[in-house]
Parts: C-alpha cells; sequence; structure tokens
C-alpha cells in the first residue's frame, strides 16, 4: 500500500477519501468491527463521507481491515485515533500507544510515519518515537516520523482535506521532506513547521484561541442580558472593522471533537512545568457553566408567563453539537437536558440529523419530523444547533415561548422570542 490509515473516523476517513483520489492504493485499519463491515459494503458512519463516495473509495482499491497485517509493506502508515480526557483532565493516550505498538511491529526501513491525532507537544518524540524504535530502527535514520494536526471542520461544505493548508513537522529536516512530499499528493499547500513540537503546539494554538474567544463572549452574553444590551447587534456591528476583529457568537456551551478537549492537553502540559494556565482554566470553567445558565434562563421565562418548570413541556431544537450535522461528540444539549430533567421538566427533542438520543441512560422523546406541531405543543421551545432548518418565522409563529441560545430568530425577537 501507498497509504494505510489507522482510525477510519471523523478524520481517518476523509483523509482516505482524498488519498484515494489522488490514485494513492490505500488501506486503513480499525479495532471496531462495525465501522469496517460497513465500509465494505459501501456505507459510511460519518457526516462528511457520503455512502457514493464510500463505493468509489473500494472502487479505487481502498481495503479497510480489522487486520493489522495490512501494513505490511505499507510506505506511509498515518494515525488518526481518538485521544480523549482522562479522568485526571490529562490526554488519555492508550489508543495512540496502542497504534504506535502495531506499527511498530509492522517498521520497515524508509516507511514514513504520521501522528495526525491532537495531543500535548512532545508527544511524537516522547512518547510515539520511543515505541516505533521498539522495532529495532533508528527514527530520522531508518524510517521518517513527523506530525500532521488533522484540521477536519465536520459539514464545512468550502474547506475540506485538500483546500485546508497542511501543516508539517517533521523529527528531522530529512522526515519534513517526506511528510511534505507525502501530502502534497493530495493537499494544495503543504507548510513545514520547525519541528514536531511547533506542529503539535500549532493545532492547539488554534483550537484555544477558539475556546477563549468563546469564553468572552458567552461570559458576555450573561451581563448584556443584565444590562439590557443587544449583544449579537454588538458582535455584527464590531465585525464591520474591516481589521483587527473576529466575531465569535455565544450559545449553550461548546461541543465537538476540539474544542472542550484540546486545551486541556495543552494546559495539562503546562501545568508539568508548576505554572497554572489561567486564560484556559477560566475559559473552560465560563463554557462549563453556560449549559447551568441556559436552564437558570429557561426557568426565569417560565415563571414570566407563570408557569413552574417542574412540570412543563420542553422542547429542544438541535442536539448535535452544530449546525447541519449529525455529529452529537460533546453537544451542550446534553448537559442542558440533564439539567431540565433534574428539576422536573418533560422533555422532548426535534431534530433533522438525530432519531434517536439518550441523556444519562433514559431516552428523549423524539417530537417528530413536524416542527410546527413539534413547536404548538410546547410550553417552551429552546434552539440549541442552530440547524438550517430552523427558520426564524416558523420559530416564532408556532412557539408559545422561545429561548433562543443561537441566533436563529434574531429579526423576530419579541414578547414570545427572546435571545440569549
Amino acid at each position: 500500500m501507498d497509504l494505510v490509515v489507522i482510525g477510519l473516523g471523523y478524520v481517518g476517513l476523509p483523509l482516505v477519501r482524498e488519498a484515494c483520489r489522488a490514485g494513492l492504493e490505500v488501506g486503513g485499519f480499525d479495532r471496531d468491527a462495525r465501522v469496517v463491515a460497513g465500509l465494505k459494503a459501501g456505507l459510511s458512519h460519518i457526516d462528511d463521507v457520503s455512502p457514493a463516495e464510500v463505493e468509489k473509495m473500494l472502487g479505487a482499491g481502498f481495503a479497510p481491515s480489522l487486520d493489522e497485517n495490512v501494513l505490511d509493506g505499507a510506505r506511509t502508515v498515518v494515525i488518526c485515533v481518538p485521544t480523549p480526557l482522562s479522568d485526571e483532565g490529562g490526554p488519555d493516550l492508550t489508543a495512540v500507544r496502542g497504534a504506535a505498538e502495531t506499527v511498530a511491529r509492522h517498521l520497515e526501513p524508509g516507511v514514513l510515519v504520521v501522528l495526525e491525532s491532537t495531543t500535548y507537544p512532545g508527544t511524537t518524540e516522547e512518547v510515539v518515537r520511543p515505541i516505533l524504535e521498539k522495532s529495532g530502527l533508528v527514527a530520522g535514520d531508518e524510517f521518517h516520523l513527523a506530525f500532521s494536526p488533522e484540521r477536519i471542520d465536520p459539514g464545512n461544505p468550502v474547506y475540506g482535506v485538500r483546500n485546508t493548508p497542511k501543516i508539517v513537522g517533521g523529527l528531522t529536516p530529512a522526515c519534513a521532506s517526506a511528510a511534505s512530499a507525502f501530502y502534497g499528493k493530495f493537499v494544495d499547500r503543504v507548510v513545514e513547521a520547525k519541528g514536531t513540537r511547533e506542529a503539535e503546539m500549532a493545532k492547539l494554538l488554534e483550537n484555544t484561541y477558539r475556546h477563549v474567544n468563546i469564553a468572552l463572549v458567552n461570559e458576555m452574553a450573561v451581563f448584556c442580558h443584565e444590562l439590557g444590551i443587544d449583544l449579537w447587534d454588538a458582535i455584527d456591528c464590531a465585525a464591520t472593522k474591516p481589521f483587527g476583529f473576529q466575531a465569535f457568537r455565544p450559545g449553550p456551551g461548546v461541543g465537538g471533537h476540539c474544542i472542550p478537549i484540546d486545551p486541556n492537553y495543552l494546559s495539562y502540559k503546562v501545568r508539568s512545568l508548576g505554572y497554572p494556565f489561567r486564560f484556559v482554566e477560566l475559559a473552560q470553567e465560563i463554557n462549563e457553566r453556560m449549559p447551568r445558565y441556559v436552564v437558570e434562563r429557561a426557568q426565569q421565562l417560565l415563571n414570566r408567563e407563570g408557569r413552574a418548570l417542574k412540570g412543563a413541556k420542553v422542547l429542544l431544537l438541535g442536539v448535535t453539537y452544530k449546525a447541519d450535522i449529525a455529529d452529537q461528540r460533546e453537544s451542550p444539549a446534553r448537559p442542558v437536558a440533564r439539567r431540565l430533567a433534574r428539576l422536573g421538566a418533560d422533555l422532548s427533542f426535534h431534530d433533522p440529523y438525530v432519531s434517536d438520543w439518550e441523556v444519562e441512560g433514559a431516552e428523549v422523546r423524539n417530537a417528530g419530523d413536524d416542527l410546527a406541531t413539534a413547536l404548538e405543543g410546547a410550553d417552551l421551545a429552546i434552539v440549541l444547533a442552530d440547524h438550517g432548518s430552523y427558520d426564524a418565522a416558523t420559530l416564532a409563529r408556532h412557539s408559545r415561548l422561545l429561548f433562543d441560545t443561537r441566533g436563529r430568530a434574531r429579526e423576530v425577537q419579541g414578547e414570545t422570542v427572546e435571545m440569549l
């Protein structure tokens, strides 16, 4: 194989697709039997790769496998496994270590190994390299080792693997050149970092920047409500400045595979030096308390109408972590629903991308496909994901009471429609 990708999920599968389009012979290794069986049958388990594209990949020779022997003879191996947070709040590198050990058993001279899994600076050199060198081969001399941060934005119709600049950081200049040559086969622009640590830090910097700025506007949303200021309008006005400002908007919390997770890797590394990373820790605190604030505002709205939250029919609109995708990873809808349920609300949900949804093991009732009927049957509807199908007119016309945390109904806000 020209390439074997370890981990065929939200990062690995789009990478496989682009490599296949470039004419590379591609194999995939994953330990999830359902994922492998689905791919072999032409099915896709992620939003950004369609079943038709999987069929084309298979037609181009893509070989998904549960057998690690697919790595034998591979010229390039890219590791795209999950790096969740551990119970202690640091990175859980179990999957990365396991993948590296698998590669080590099949490593041959001249092979390029790239880690794409997000982690703290130093992981490629301090964790992955020693495991790979158990093969008896020396990184930088007998095989190439690099880090290249994934930049997948699920549901983004404009930017994908090919037209998003690809950062690579090599253990040595020769490693960097090998990684650049590989990605250059199917990525429009490759950017070489000084080394693996700089490439690892670039990923964390990107997401920490977003995390901190989201926390800023989330905290502003809280006090702007108390001051009677329309923060959404203020942000739109500020965004007209053609330099020195980038618009971020508030929401019910942060979700997805990056923002709630990645800054903690950096905080973990900084704490290991004996310093607190107060910016990240404060941003985490602010963003984590937003679901509680959303529920408090919901309770206030119902009280204003003479209703108690306990027993009220509350409809959650959108339970994915962002608009127009089915991805629920770290969705703030879950902690919002959890708190509402504990306070006695009668919950239901509507989401065009999700048919079944559970919170703490209990199934939440699906309000059905008819949005207007769902809205009319609820005492309070809360917009948690700004799906394109949630148009302002429908929301305003059919809601008894609407609390919009995403800005879908800004132009129709009034007595029955309130913004975060």
